[in-house]
C-alpha cells in the first residue's frame, strides 16, 4: 500500500518541522493550511487549503485512492495565553479535532497522532512529577487554553475507543529553529535578540526542541499505542537560563529578571500596553503563573516505548539564534 501523511497545520512551527522531517524521508506528504497562512511552501509537498472548522472544506485533504493508506498527524490548533478565552479558542481546538476525527473514520485512517499540550495534565499539589493520565478533566486544569486541549484529547482517547488507531502526543513548550515568532517563547527570543525585551522573570518551564518533538511524533505513529498518550518533554530551563543561553549565543547582554510577584503586578499594563500597539502581550497573569507552575514533566515512558530521546536545550537555543 501507498503511504501518504496528512498534516494539519501545515505552516505553523511544529507543523512545518514535521513536513521537513517527512520530507528528507522521502515521503508523499499532504499539508492541511488556511488561506491567509504566512509562509512559503515547500517543494514537493502537496498543499490543501482548508478549516478544521469547516468540516466540508476539508474533505479533498482526506480523499485517497484504494491503494493509499492515510497517516494523520493534527497539529493545528490555537495556543493562548490569555487569561480569558479568545475568540475562536474553543471551536479550532475542540470543534476542529471532533471534525477531524469524523473524517479520519469516514475516509479510513490508517493510524493518527493527535498533539495536545502538557497544559492538559492537571498539577498535583504535592508537585511531585507529572505524567501521562487516562482521562483529561478540563474542570482540573487552568485558562481557557488548557481546557480545550484537555477536552479535544478525550475527543481522541474516545474515538480511540471506538476503532480509530488514534494517539495523543503532549509537548511542553516548543522552542527551536524555523518559527518567527508565533510561538510565545520564541517571541520572547526575538525580542531579546532584537532589544525588545526589557527585562525576564523569575520561574521558568519545561523546554523542547520542536526538532525533537516532530521525531517523537513520528515514533508514536511507527511504534505507539492505540489509545495512548505520550509526554514529549524536555528539560526544566528557567527564563534566566535561556537567556544567559541567548546571551551566549548571540554576544548580547544579559537581561535582568523581576520577581513574579513583581511582573504579575505590571500584568495588566503589559496587556494594554500590547493591545494599545495591536500585538500579543508577553506576559499575562496566565503565561506568569504557568512560568511558577510545575515543570517536572517525565518523558521516561516515550523514551522506553517510542525512543525518544529529546537534545539538550542549549542546543536548541543556538540553533534558534543562528
Amino acid at each position: 500500500m501507498k503511504r501518504i501523511y496528512l498534516v494539519t497545520g501545515g505552516m505553523g512551527h511544529l507543523g512545518s518541522t514535521v513536513i521537513r522531517t517527512l520530507s528528507l524521508r522521502g515521503e508523499r506528504i499532504r499539508a492541511l493550511i488556511l488561506k491567509n497562512d504566512k509562509g512559503q511552501k515547500a517543494e514537493g509537498i502537496e498543499y490543501f487549503y482548508g478549516d478544521v472548522r469547516d468540516r466540508e472544506s476539508m474533505k479533498p485533504f482526506f480523499s485517497h485512492e484504494e491503494d493509499e493508506e492515510l497517516y494523520l498527524i493534527h497539529t493545528a490548533g490555537i495556543i493562548s495565553i490569555q487569561d480569558k478565552g479568545m475568540k475562536d479558542l474553543y471551536n479550532v481546538n475542540v470543534e476542529g479535532t471532533r471534525n477531524i476525527l469524523s473524517l479520519a473514520k469516514e475516509y479510513s485512517v490508517k493510524k493518527m497522532v493527535y498533539v495536545s499540550s502538557v497544559h492538559a495534565i492537571p498539577e498535583r499539589r504535592d508537585r511531585a512529577t507529572l505524567r501521562e493520565i487516562e482521562y483529561y478533566d478540563p474542570k482540573a486544569v487552568y485558562g481557557e487554553y488548557a481546557k480545550s486541549k484537555a477536552e479535544a484529547s478525550n475527543l481522541v482517547l474516545d474515538a480511540a475507543k471506538d476503532d480509530l488507531f488514534a494517539m495523543i502526543v503532549l509537548p511542553s513548550g516548543i522552542i527551536g529553529p524555523g518559527d518567527m515568532g508565533r510561538n510565545h517563547l520564541v517571541q520572547m527570543c526575538l525580542m531579546f535578540l532584537s532589544n525588545r525585551l526589557p527585562m525576564g522573570v523569575s520561574g521558568g518551564y519545561d523546554m523542547v526542541d520542536v526538532r525533537d518533538v516532530a521525531d517523537g511524533i513520528l515514533r508514536a505513529l511507527d511504534n505507539g499505542r492505540k489509545g495512548e498518550s505520550y509526554i514529549l518533554s524536555g528539560s526544566s530551563v528557567s527564563i534566566k537560563e535561556l537567556i544567559r543561553y541567548m546571551a551566549n549565543a548571540s554576544g548580547k547582554r544579559v537581561k535582568p529578571c523581576v520577581p513574579i510577584f513583581m511582573a504579575k503586578i505590571l500584568s495588566p499594563l503589559f496587556e494594554l500596553d500590547a493591545k494599545r500597539r495591536r500585538k500579543r502581550p508577553l506576559f499575562t497573569r496566565y503565561s506568569l503563573q504557568t512560568l511558577e507552575s510545575n515543570t517536572r514533566f517525565s518523558h521516561d515512558k516515550a523514551a522506553i516505548e517510542l525512543g525518544y530521546s529529546p537534545r539538550d536545550v542549549s542546543e536548541s537555543v543556538n540553533d534558534m539564534v543562528a
